[in-house]
């Protein structure tokens, strides 16, 4: 159902939860897509958020405090039991959801939780989840999924994928697997019902289905059910035993927080923070790549001073400092955006001699066209032809080096397995605004005989 959430509405909601007077919501928020819900939790105290989920059904509860932010659901987790979390919570979620929400508690509590689980299978079940570690496939895949004999006939198939079914939420593939439980393919429902019940479902099933490692990264996952276009990847081990499944809901989760981390490194900021963190969180966050900017501005004024008996004699360099700075900061920035996102999907990219050699074209057409406008806007101003023709030469000069730079220091972050997008952020401006005031003097010491 559709569901507007107003001020109005979240005041009433937390006076009536408050009184004790939940009930007359809890037909509409029963309804209502736990999403949603998780928007209104989050919009209350924290005292009426812990009540509302108490007083919603346990299924519905679950679901909501999945998508509740982790800072908030540790908070409201404080007040559940090691028994409540095992009979309220886990029991109402998928097998990866409920290893992730495990996860987040202590050890003491996790031990807590897995010993009030009745299911000794679902316990051991959710324990060996936990032993994968964080942003691989075995940390993201759930259990719950319907598999079929490659030697049963379509009838006996149909019967067995009943019985699976009825313990599982979404049915969202049939894995085919053989005796000893290795993935061999999978089954199309369409051809298992327009198939003979007599017919053997190794006559019917689809081969070499594609399939993840437990340990690949969640990157990886990611990147190929977006290549091959699925909504769910099977998961096996190293011998080809079918474990698990991800479904697309969890890659949409890990391509999101990795586009989060790319943007804050890119934004230069070394950890991940929210609006409503800390002073000292968001400051420690910022603050060391400003401390880089402000080494890179006190290394810039270093090569300004270094210079400065040339721009005694010729002051008016002084006027295009800003726009050298600039421009070789944007180019750079440009070249390696293109250079990340092109590691980030896996794109071929041909050999680095040839992706320089392209850099080192597009600079110098863009540096050229630049430079063009430029001598006929300084004419335009008045400025002196000769000043005009060095900074025309040196912009060439600054827009071609930051080219080059740009694409080459994220294969080079790459190669020695450091996160290219840190390539995009302050470290390529600062380094192209020393390098290219540098290029701009040396040329006008040169050509202007300053």
């Amino acid at each position: 159902m559709k569901f507007e959430v107003t001020s109005e509405y979240i005041n009433q909601l937390e006076e009536d939860v408050i009184a004790g007077n939940a009930e007359l919501h809890l037909e509409e928020l029963n309804d209502t897509h736990a999403a949603d819900i998780a928007e209104v939790v989050d919009q209350l105290s924290l005292e009426a958020g812990k009540l509302l989920l108490h007083d919603l059904e346990d299924e519905k509860a679950a679901d909501v405090l999945i998508e509740l932010d982790e800072d908030l659901r540790a908070k409201i987790l404080e007040d559940y039991s090691g028994l409540e979390i095992a009979t309220e919570l886990v029991d109402n979620l998928d097998s990866d959801d409920a290893a992730d929400l495990i996860n987040e508690l202590s050890e003491e509590r996790q031990r807590e939780v897995l010993n009030s689980i009745e299911d000794p299978i679902q316990a051991k079940g959710l324990a060996d989840l936990l032993i994968y570690p964080e942003n691989t496939a075995g940390a993201l895949m759930g259990t719950e999924l319907v598999k079929v004999n490659h030697n049963w006939r379509v009838l006996q198939c149909v019967k067995e994928m009943r019985r699976q079914a009825e313990d599982i939420e979404h049915v969202h593939s049939v894995y085919v697997v053989d005796d000893a439980n290795k993935l061999l393919g999978t089954l199309s429902l369409k051809k298992l019902l327009t198939t003979s019940t007599k017919t053997p479902i190794g006559e019917v099933f689809t081969k070499n289905a594609q399939s993840v490692e437990a340990m690949d990264d969640a990157e990886d996952v990611a990147r190929a059910m977006e290549k091959y276009d699925l909504i769910v990847m099977p998961v096996v081990d190293s011998l080809n035993h079918l474990i698990g499944r991800i479904t697309i809901d969890d890659v949409v989760d890990v391509i999101r927080d990795e586009a989060k981390e790319d943007y804050n490194f890119a934004s230069g900021l070394v950890e991940d923070v929210e609006s409503d963190d800390s002073v000292w969180t968001t400051t420690r966050a910022r603050l060391p790549w400003l401390l880089i900017g402000l080494v890179g501005g006190l290394g810039a004024a270093s090569v300004i001073g270094r210079f400065e008996l040339e721009l005694s004699h010729v002051p008016k360099m002084a006027f295009f400092i800003p726009l050298i700075a600039a421009m070789g900061g944007n180019v750079g920035v440009q070249s390696s955006a293109i250079i990340v996102q092109a590691l980030a999907s896996k794109s071929p990219m041909g050999s680095l001699l040839k992706r320089l050699f392209k850099e080192l074209g597009v600079g110098l057409l863009n540096g050229l066209i630049c430079s063009l406008i430029i001598v006929g806007a300084s004419l335009f101003l008045g400025y002196e032809t000769k000043l005009a023709i060095t900074v025309a030469v040196a912009l060439i000069s600054v827009v071609v080096v930051a080219a080059l730079i740009g694409t080459f220091v994220p294969l080079l972050l790459d190669k020695y397995k450091i996160d290219p997008a840190l390539a995009t952020g302050p470290f390529i401006t600062t380094t192209n605004d020393i390098l290219g005031l540098f290029i701009y003097f040396t040329i006008g010491s040169l050509l202007l005989g300053a």
